[in-house]
């Protein structure tokens, strides 16, 4: 810890314009001095530092702050490291001080499991003989030795419980072990068993360093597990707020002035173990907009280097979507048929991949481009279906200036007015006037709010659990639009009906889907056929999808209110039932925004409507 005393012997001493200039061409205006600002692209400058206050500000973007606030944002340092760099360019010795005792992180036992499980995950994959086969499949695609190591990549031994053996000599706690997802528990038996078995070993590390979580791979496919098994949500883990990669690749983003965003674990260190180190990769989940968050931290240009099969294209434009609300300028490369990034390196070598990176095209002109090559601005009809695919896009511009072209591109491109698109934006955008993305998102993907100040009123007719899902679904699949805009504010995870979840996940996979798939079990066919089969003239659609997805929120909400609850209940320190509760408590008040008769889980008033009952199947 640093003094707070010495904090402002720092910020007193610090010269905010020698800091700034070395980031930013700084030009005197009178007392001040000014620049096109770092945060987002401008022509004219808008971005001002004031000497005399130690303050800048972005008259464009609104970013402001002090010479501690600028590092963290320009250059992802945290409020130590912005301390540590400012004393050192002003002359200020540091004299930080140790945290007392009972100042320690209450999640340092997670921490501390984590890391050895690491350790030993490192040491069978060294073993001679037990780590040869997970050795040999790293070396086949390209990883080295020290790449592995640089990435802390290990091996799980196929056994039930070697780890579980190993960390009980060490004393470790089992419940929590089983808290973090490194141990199983069946129904059948009450003993734990080893949850990873069989696979290569991913350490995620937060972009402190630390070890929060695993993924890991098989390395000989298996038709009774997945290639891909994941750590669960923990205390210390939530995935939608990390990026695979991150703490290693952070200076290499900065340093290129992009980040390359690839689908999964092995492409991102495919790519390093090829010199290609400024790579991240979601872990799991549909990217975030708190994972764009931290993308902003380090660069404005970001490279999606996704699969360009169907189902990669809709990730990649969903992807683009959140990377553009948080003021990123996303390009897609266009990657051959059946290649990824990680085939392409070690097949055609880095220099190839790179070609790709470097023709890649502004995700606006990548949509263009594919409804021209299918034909979609040959008939009226067909245009006004590519509009209500480009209007997603559009709208989630938080760049002004990158809007307005996106707004000029296609009404160039349908031929339809400037005036009438920016119309049906407004109209069309119940989001707008409302907080930003990353707080309308904050409890996770698919929880933006969409009510309240956009002009949509905050309390609606209610609908029951699964009336709510089934209705959403019927909206969706009367037009391809809908589809696109439940993607930016659901996730699969806010359906509580495992049919109705189903259904979502195909409409997303494709969003023209009109009949069951082969691989649905029959009751969720069923369920589809009814759904499509729906007679219901729907003549407000946009608010009937508003009142659904409001629905579905406050129910997921609600559910995590109530799992707050069991945990606030078993807590068995006063330091974390203070700390649950005060989650449950903002997340109640979140609630209550959305839906101000809200009483909670445990005071809710029972109903006596019984036209809100839940329907049958």
């Amino acid at each position: 810890m640093i003094p707070d005393e010495q904090v402002e012997e720092v910020r007193a001493r610090a010269d905010i314009v020698d800091v700034i200039s070395e980031f930013v061409a700084l030009k005197k205006a009178g007392r001040e001095y000014k620049a096109n600002c770092p945060f987002h692209e401008e022509r004219t400058p808008s971005f001002y530092v004031a000497p005399d206050k130690g303050f800048y500000k972005c008259f464009g973007c609104g970013k402001s702050g002090d010479v501690f606030s600028f590092l963290m944002e320009r250059q992802g340092l945290d409020f130590v490291e912005a301390v540590r760099y400012v004393a050192a360019r002003s002359g200020v010795e540091l004299r930080e001080t140790r945290r007392r005792p009972e100042e320690d992180d209450p999640n340092r036992p997670l921490y501390e499991i984590n890391a050895f499980a690491r350790e030993w995950f490192r040491g069978c994959l060294l073993d001679e003989a037990g780590g040869a086969g997970a050795r040999a499949y790293l070396e086949r695609r390209g990883v080295s030795p020290e790449i592995a190591e640089r990435f802390g990549l290990g091996w799980a031994p196929d056994e039930w419980r070697a780890f579980r053996e190993a960390a009980a000599k060490h004393g470790l706690d089992e419940e929590l072990m089983l808290e973090l997802g490194l141990l199983g528990r069946s129904e059948r038996s009450p003993e734990a068993y080893d949850r990873f078995r069989g696979r290569v070993i991913f350490p995620i590390e937060s972009l402190a360093g630390r070890v929060i979580a695993f993924g890991g791979r098989v390395i000989a496919e298996r038709k009774d597990a997945p290639k891909y098994l994941n750590s669960p949500e923990s205390p210390i883990y939530h995935k939608g707020l990390e990026l695979y990669g991150l703490s290693w690749a952070r200076h290499a983003i900065r340093r290129e002035g992009v980040a390359l965003v690839v689908e999964g674990y092995m492409d991102a260190v495919s790519l390093a173990a090829h010199g290609l180190e400024h790579v991240v990769a979601p872990l799991g989940t549909a990217l975030t907009p708190e994972q764009a968050g931290l993308l902003t931290r380090f660069t404005t240009r970001v490279v999606l280097l996704f699969d360009s099969d169907p189902a990669g294209l809709k990730a990649t434009f969903r992807a683009a979507d959140v990377l553009l609300e948080a003021g990123l300028h996303p390009a897609v490369a266009t990657l051959p048929e059946g290649e990824d990034p990680d085939t392409i390196v070690r097949t055609q070598g880095p220099d190839a991949l790179a070609r790709f990176v470097d023709q890649a095209v502004d995700v606006m002109d990548r949509k263009l481009r594919i409804l021209e090559e299918r034909n979609h601005f040959a008939s009226i009809e067909h245009t006004r279906a590519a509009l209500d695919r480009l209007l997603p896009t559009i709208r989630a511009a938080a760049d002004p200036a990158l809007r307005d072209i996106y707004v000029k591109k296609v009404s160039d491109r349908t031929g339809v007015r400037r005036e009438t698109i920016e119309a049906e934006l407004e109209r069309d955008t119940p989001r707008r006037g409302g907080p930003p993305a990353a707080t309308r998102r904050a409890a996770g993907p698919g929880m933006g709010a969409i009510g309240g100040a956009g002009g949509y009123p905050t309390t609606m007719p209610r609908l029951p659990r699964a009336g709510a899902e089934r209705k959403l679904l019927v909206v969706m699949v009367r037009g391809v639009e809908w589809v696109e805009r439940a993607a930016e504010l659901v996730s699969p995870e806010d359906f509580a009906d495992p049919h109705h979840r189903a259904i979502f996940e195909a409409l997303l996979d494709d969003p023209d889907l009109r009949a069951p798939t082969s691989t649905m079990d029959p009751a969720t066919a069923r369920r589809f056929e009814d759904i499509l089969a729906d007679p219901e003239e729907i003549s407000h659609g946009i608010d009937v999808f508003t009142r659904s997805v409001n629905r579905l929120r406050v129910l997921a909400l609600d559910r995590r209110v109530q799992e707050l609850q069991r945990r606030i209940e078993a807590a068995a320190h006063d330091e974390e039932k203070l700390d649950l509760t005060r989650q449950k408590a903002a997340l109640a008040r979140e609630l209550r925004e959305l839906d101000p008769t809200y009483w909670g889980s445990a005071t809710r008033k029972p109903r006596t409507d019984h036209s809100h009952t839940e329907p049958n199947p």
